[in-house]
């Protein structure tokens, strides 16, 4: 079965239409981080009174929790057009000069995972945040000259997930830095009922509930499960609203437990506690065994089973805890120990 998760994998167009649909357009519908809404809200405010393109803003947090979409409101609530970008195809100064000339005054530059960009732009980026000017260098050696270009004002929003791996000189030019946090289940449900309404599905509350704790705290998971029970009420469903059966038949097919964990989760915490009893085992081999890269477990499964407590991370590599035991429905060693001292 597909792995219900955020990873960088092909999406068809009629998924992505789905996905910009269901985007709020305003801090007004936008659901959840409350205190970064009133931030933003008061940023782009002040900018707005004084007819000025609203300071550059860093967006960083775990993926799936709103920063495209928080970048797109950005540009929608200061009447900007918006232009959108990444680090991994920005890989050499000359590509970010020819971006940044092409800005018109007032632009919103969304950048995704900004801290992949090479750093000959990253460098270049400095001055352009701070002046608005690049420096262009004409000719190679000693007769290589560097000509000064002015750019038009623009808001840069940069965006992510790892922003410790940001050099300090580009984190210090950003304006306004905010960090989304984990949607609490409540949350979800009121993400999930708007979504719901605008693909017209009937979801009755206890299923909203059912679907909010299955989607690890993401409302981009959130939704794609919705979409999966849609899907399955339209082949299965005989007109039903999607209620708590329904959900249940609809994730169960598609390897998503009752709390989120999906087949990679549970081959990973399986292979750590009946492979390599409990642990501690390196990242690498841990990779090898489920047979999965190490930079998608370590960043797209580890997060959430660190913060749910199944595993630890030591200086000898990776550990199940108890609850992890519990989960997989096997004896923790802990618990043989109990049993022996009886």
């Amino acid at each position: 079965m597909d792995d219900l998760r955020d990873v960088d994998e092909p999406v068809d167009e009629s998924e992505l239409a789905i996905e910009g649909a269901l985007r709020p357009s305003s801090l007004a519908e936008f659901v959840g981080q409350q205190k970064v809404r009133g931030q933003l809200q008061l940023l782009l405010d002040a900018a707005r009174i004084q007819q000025r393109p609203a300071d550059h803003i860093l967006l960083s947090g775990p993926p799936g929790l709103g920063k495209t979409t928080l970048a797109m409101i950005v540009a929608h609530e200061s009447d900007r057009p918006l232009r959108l970008s990444s680090g991994p195809a920005i890989q050499h100064a000359g590509d970010l000069a020819a971006l940044l000339s092409s800005l018109t005054p007032g632009e919103v530059l969304f950048i995704d995972e900004v801290h992949r960009m090479a750093r000959s732009a990253e460098e270049m980026l400095y001055l352009a945040m701070e002046d608005f000017r690049i420096d262009i260098m004409v000719g190679k050696g000693a007769g290589a000259t560097s000509i000064p270009l002015d750019l038009a004002p623009f808001t840069l929003v940069g965006a992510t997930t790892r922003s410790g791996l940001l050099p300090n000189p580009l984190r210090d030019r950003f304006g306004f830095t905010a960090h989304l946090e984990y949607y609490e289940p409540v949350e979800l449900e009121r993400v999930i009922e708007r979504s719901a309404r605008l693909i017209g599905v009937a979801v009755p509350p206890e299923a909203r509930a059912e679907i909010a704790r299955r989607s690890r705290g993401t409302p981009r998971i959130a939704n794609r499960l919705l979409r999966r029970v849609r899907d399955y009420l339209i082949v299965h469903g005989d007109g039903a609203d999607a209620d708590h059966a329904i959900v249940d038949a609809a994730l169960d097919l598609y390897d998503v437990d009752p709390i989120g964990l999906d087949r990679l989760d549970r081959a990973v915490l399986d292979a750590v506690v009946r492979r390599f009893r409990g642990g501690p085992v390196g990242l690498s081999t841990l990779a090898v065994t489920v047979g999965e890269e190490a930079e998608t477990i370590e960043s797209v499964v580890e997060p959430y089973l660190v913060r749910i407590g199944f595993l630890g991370r030591t200086p000898r590599g990776r550990v199940a805890t108890p609850e992890a035991y519990a989960h997989l429905g096997v004896r923790s060693p802990e618990s043989m120990l109990e049993l022996d001292d009886l």
